[in-house]
């Protein structure tokens, strides 16, 4: 568990957020903080912080950028390395928005100190006026970019099986709270793609489901989950992936639906998202009929369908634009497109100091209008100044409760009966097979805290191909859909929570109650166990 340097008050946050409910009266159980307050507790929750607040101090700070600091304000810059003097040398030499961290610039096991010093040298980088934005690709799951350094969180469709609304925002915010003790203020997340199922390459278990209006009321939780736990999250990839089955980091997938046939389907989370105060949409590498060899974060009528369809007046950010999806270029001209197009912030150009200098001189020949990028960088600005004070209002606020029985809980609402039932018999001992060595020695040392034997008795697979009494998944849950086993499960990670969760459920201990999020076939074999 990562030791917290900033931890903001949860419980009460949380019941504030929720239920409108007081904590005064003396600390609660862990039962109690789950089940959520009584009605007699009732009390106004407070007024969220918003970009809109700020809008005026981002008008002032923008007025004095000259062009250099305008060009750059609307780039979000990523380096080679694990040293933090480069991103800060970086910051301030082409006076970015702010960078993001990736695994590569952290060690092979990095812990909370080295990210916190890493964050805190970054954040210090420029001091004038505009925040320094420090994001972070975390959204659970199989896309953890801080492994050993965060809380080990699953992915979202995890989070849809548990059935449980206010579950889902607890979980977030403690997420949240987690990546702002550590120093970012950005979570690239939640995804608000709806899966197609086997077929979805890339983005599959990061879902919350096969349903979009089910998706949508999971994504609009999770969003209220980090403006409460104070980072700025990012609604992605629009117009949408999860049905599309090329890679966007490979190359250009090409939706064969333009965005006014998605309207109904895939649009529906994004919907949510911005209903539910989402501060910034990312625009996904997707190529739509009319411009298939565009994608949409290069194509102005995919801005501007979310801009006039969607209602959005937040930040529109790229997905990174040093993917094989996009046409790159050493002078930066994917960032000058980008933001022509309709970007607020470029994401991960593949020269930040290229990308700035590019943008400046599209402002000297008109390719960019000064006028349209101070509109952009007000945006920008607005939103870090708004992180930067919900930040600095729960860095006041105490310490929290522990997070972890909160993500005790959504690992055991969350584990789903794939075939067999809902309650298994119990043994007292296991032998595991198939999967990686890992994964088998992380199961078994959840079994053994649960109290359970290892090395023989019931036989349980961590892989689909090996013959087994008992199949247990730790990914999207059709990996599991061709195990001979009679009874399999899945519990969408393999992170210590969701494998204790398990093996609580193979001692007999704990009766699943996951709902499964997405159909395919072969999914009519799941019981309903909600």
């Amino acid at each position: 568990m990562p030791t917290r340097t900033r931890i903001a008050a949860l419980t009460t946050a949380l019941a504030l957020l929720l239920t409108g409910c007081s904590g005064a009266g003396g600390a609660e159980s862990d039962s109690q903080t789950q089940a959520g307050p009584t009605s007699s507790d009732a009390a106004p929750s407070p007024t969220p912080i918003t970009p809109a607040d700020y809008a005026e101090e981002a008008a002032t700070i923008v007025g004095d950028f000259t062009e250099d600091e305008l060009a750059g304000s609307l780039i979000i810059g990523t380096w080679a390395g694990t040293e933090a003097q480069t991103a800060v040398d970086m910051v301030n030499k082409s006076s970015l928005g702010g960078v993001i961290v990736m695994a590569d610039n952290l060690t092979e096991t990095p812990t909370p100190k080295e990210v916190t010093a890493l964050t805190k040298a970054v954040a210090g980088a420029r001091t004038k006026g505009q925040p320094v934005s420090i994001g972070i690709d975390q959204e659970g799951g199989p896309v953890s970019r801080l492994s050993t350094a965060a809380l080990p969180f699953p992915p979202l469709m995890a989070l849809a099986a548990t059935d449980d609304p206010n579950l889902r925002t607890q979980a977030t915010t403690v997420q949240a709270q987690n990546l702002a003790d550590l120093g970012f203020t950005i979570d690239f997340a939640p995804d608000s793609d709806v899966t197609i199922g086997p077929k979805d390459v890339a983005i599959n278990v990061r879902s919350a489901g096969g349903d979009p209006q089910a998706v949508a009321e999971v994504v609009a939780q999770a969003v209220d989950g980090y403006q409460a736990g104070g980072v700025a999250s990012s609604a992605k990839h629009f117009p949408g992936h999860g049905r599309l089955t090329v890679d966007s980091h490979e190359a250009l997938p090409v939706s064969t639906k333009s965005i006014d046939e998605l309207e109904d389907s895939d649009l529906v989370p994004f919907k949510s998202a911005v209903k539910a105060g989402v501060p910034m949409v990312m625009m996904g590498h997707i190529g739509l009929p009319d411009a298939k060899t565009t994608p949409a974060s290069l194509n102005e009528k995919a801005y501007s369908a979310l801009r006039d369809k969607l209602d959005f007046d937040g930040v529109i950010v790229t997905d990174a634009l040093n993917m094989k999806a996009v046409t790159q270029s050493a002078k930066g001209s994917e960032t000058v497109a980008a933001l022509a197009a309709g970007a607020d912030l470029a994401l991960m150009p593949p020269d930040a100091a290229a990308a700035q200098q590019a943008v400046v001189a599209a402002l000297g020949d008109g390719t960019l209008k000064k006028d349209d990028l101070v509109e952009k960088a007000k945006r920008v600005v607005a939103m870090q100044l708004a992180t930067a004070a919900k930040q600095k209002q729960d860095g006041a606020a105490g310490e929290s409760a522990d997070p972890a029985p909160v993500l005790t809980e959504v690992a055991e609402k969350s584990v789903t009966v794939l075939k067999g039932e809902c309650a298994y018999p119990g043994t007292q001992a296991i032998s595991i097979v198939g999967g990686s060595e890992k994964e088998k020695a992380a199961l078994a040392k959840a079994a053994e805290k649960a109290g359970l034997r290892v090395g023989s008795g019931t036989t349980v697979s961590l892989s689909p191909g090996t013959s087994a009494e008992v199949a247990v998944g730790t990914a999207a849950p059709w990996t599991m859909r061709s195990s001979p086993a009679q009874t399999a499960v899945t519990a969408y990670d393999s992170n210590p929570y969701a494998l204790e969760a398990v093996a609580k459920w193979l001692k007999g201990d704990l009766t699943a109650t996951g709902t499964l999020p997405v159909e395919y076939e072969g999914s009519d074999k799941a019981p309903d166990c909600g």
